[in-house]
């Protein structure tokens, strides 16, 4: 007796070799009754008795890959994509006509043969590619960042570090002439035509690079930075724009840091300005792995100062970096609506005193305590909570904040307005007066007033943009008149100077250049010509004036 069989509970092909099976070892009377047993068309369950083969057998004889061929193919893209580098089109088609060459030599697969094959395969598709770094990847694994918060937590431990002594510094980089992505409004329209793609904005063609090596501690304050220009001389108009005296201004071939800078960044900012504010016995500076960051010098006098540090893993300061997570990136977008805000004036380049003017201004607006104490808790450090990092390859929803409570608008006394705001309280006071009054609200009167209210805040609106307007402009030209005045100078060759010295060297470096245009001035005065000295003439010559009061006198 043939074993008994559900009806579409085994798989089609299954079915028909059970069918077959049954039929040869004598198990059902016939054909039609196998094939009503098993669930199965008869003329198919003929054909397959007489040697045809399936239509999928059929099809697979006519590729070009064997199925185990094809099976070691999608075998060898699932490692790939596991390991984080999934393989493009054209490196399937180099695999395929590998494994066909081994086979058949000089073969190769069809034009479309990688679309059928990823068509008839429900396991693997195409997609577009986005770029990531392969070393950050292999960084943000969590059982690789629960041991470097693990080394982090047990240095703590070991020297007794507060939180008041935790630093993290890092270099940044700048292209002075280059503006920030932002969103802008404009026409939809460009006279019959409908506006296509992103607005243009020009922005100033200088790119030059510049260095700046930014400190902070998890109190929430920031130690002077130090700015690295290209160059080898410094510039006296450096340190006449109004920089803190305690900024440290350095020179590179480059633009770059280097070994030297480092170390002087380290004895003449990091030790100068948080010795004094040392509250334990030890300081922890974190920081990643240049190569400036561990030259002997570096590391000798760290040990013999009491400064412990921690460097990141590497490719990792994306996601450890209190800096990198939290400082530079609103640092170097307001400079970049700053640098777009000088364009708007007409200033269409941007030097390195203009680099100091307005990387003061970004930094003042950005690098603030909330962001430095934000960016400390946000990679776990200052408070130490490592969920704060591990929760995010655990994708854990973050909490929906709770809309805020709005409070009743504030009233304001009926009074002449000075800008929009009050006109606005004084329309809508007097039109609830006047609807406590039962008066007609479309009568000629209120038409008017709602036509003299409209412009009224036209009015306002362009008179303030155009006292904001003038204001920039009055300032830049005043700026630029100012600068213009400065007369240029070499005032040191290499190393560093701070913005005291700095002012200090140009202000002796003018003091000098006066006495030597005094001195060119006397040595260009003609000789008297009476009494052969410089100042004065024969006719104002004092010998002169002397002698006619003599013959006055013997006159008289």
């Amino acid at each position: 007796m043939p074993p008994t069989v559900t009806t579409h509970t085994l798989p089609y092909e299954e079915r028909f070799n059970l069918a077959i099976q049954a039929i040869q070892l004598s198990q059902v009377p016939s054909i039609r009754a196998a094939a009503a047993l098993y669930d199965v068309p008869e003329t198919t369950l003929k054909d397959r008795l007489r040697g045809r083969v399936a239509r999928k057998d059929a099809q697979i004889n006519n590729r070009k890959l064997s199925p185990t061929e094809e099976q070691a193919l999608l075998q060898r893209i699932a490692s790939m994509d596991e390991r984080g580098m999934p393989p493009t089109l054209p490196f399937i088609r180099r695999m395929a006509d590998l494994l066909l060459s081994e086979r058949i030599p000089d073969s190769s697969v069809g034009k479309h043969w990688i679309t059928r094959f990823v068509n008839r395969h429900d396991e693997i598709m195409s997609k577009f590619l986005r770029k990531y770094d392969y070393q950050r990847a292999k960084c943000e694994d969590p059982a690789m960042l629960k041991a470097w918060f693990e080394r982090v937590q047990a240095t703590i431990a070991k020297y007794g570090i507060v939180p008041e002594d935790i630093y993290n510094f890092d270099e940044t980089g700048f292209q002075m002439g280059v503006i920030a992505t932002a969103k802008v409004v404009t026409q939809t329209r460009h006279g019959f035509r409908r506006k296509k793609g992103r607005p243009m904005v020009t922005q100033p063609g200088n790119r030059a690079f510049v260095t700046v090596i930014e400190g902070i501690n998890a109190s929430g304050w920031a130690l002077p930075p130090m700015v690295i220009f290209e160059g080898k001389v410094h510039q006296s108009t450096w340190y006449q724009t109004g920089i803190p005296d305690d900024w440290v201004i350095g020179v590179s071939e480059n633009g770059w840091t280097n070994d030297e800078l480092g170390y002087i960044w380290l004895t003449e900012v990091f030790d100068k300005y948080t010795r004094g504010r040392t509250v334990g016995r030890h300081r922890l500076l974190f920081l990643d792995g240049h190569g400036s960051h561990f030259t002997p010098r570096f590391i000798d006098f760290c040990e013999k100062n009491s400064i412990v540090w921690l460097c990141f893993p590497p490719h990792s300061t994306h996601i450890l970096q209190p800096l990198d997570v939290g400082c530079f990136s609103p640092v170097k977008n307001a400079y970049g609506r700053l640098v777009q805000e000088r364009v708007q004036l007409g200033i269409h380049h941007i030097d390195k005193p203009d680099f100091l003017v307005l990387y003061q201004q970004a930094r003042t607006a950005a690098l603030h305590e909330k962001n430095i104490r934000s960016a400390f808790r946000t990679v776990g450090l200052v408070p130490y909570d490592p969920e704060k990092v591990l929760s995010r390859f655990l994708r854990t929803p973050s909490p929906v904040p709770q809309p805020r409570c709005q409070g009743p608008e504030s009233q304001f006394p009926l009074q002449t307005p000075h800008n929009i705001t009050e006109l606005d309280a004084q329309v809508k006071a007097l039109q609830e007066h006047r609807t406590m009054a039962a008066h007609d609200q479309t009568s000629p009167t209120d038409q008017a007033l709602h036509y003299l209210v409209k412009g009224c805040q036209l009015a306002m609106h362009g008179a303030a943009l155009l006292a904001n307007e003038n204001n920039q402009l009055r300032t830049e030209n005043q700026r630029q008149k100012k600068k213009r005045e400065r007369r240029r100078s070499y005032i040191a060759r290499g190393g560093i100077l701070t913005a005291a010295e700095g002012l200090q060297l140009a202000e002796e470096r003018v003091q000098d250049n006066e006495r030597s245009r005094a001195r060119s001035d006397t040595a260009t005065q003609r000789l008297c010509s009476n009494c052969r000295l410089r100042g004065h003439n024969k006719r104002t010559c004092p010998g002169n004036q002397d002698l006619t009061q003599d013959s006055i006198a013997v006159t008289s």
